[in-house]
């Protein structure tokens, strides 16, 4: 009789012969799969990229007067409240 490890190996064994012929299908569909991933992060930091301060901004002295005196939560200016 055979054991737990020689029926897993038949199982094994049997599973790869079956699958041999969609093997290159699901090759084929998980790289499809990771490159829409791979595009849509990228799509999703272009999105974000504009709405983040441009390098150099805020350099001014009237940025960092506004800065100080507000800042903004959920799109509201509010008040600095210094602690």
């Amino acid at each position: 009789m055979l054991g737990i490890g020689e029926l897993t190996l038949v199982l094994l064994v049997i599973v790869v012969v079956l699958s041999i012929k969609r093997l290159p299908d699901l090759v084929r569909s998980a790289g499809k799969a990771a490159r829409i991933l791979k595009s849509e992060k990228r799509a999703l930091k272009e999105q974000d990229a504009p709405r983040a301060a441009p390098p150099g901004a805020g350099t001014g002295a009237a940025n960092d007067d506004a800065r100080s005196s507000s800042r903004v939560i959920r799109g509201e200016a509010t008040e600095r409240r210094d602690l």
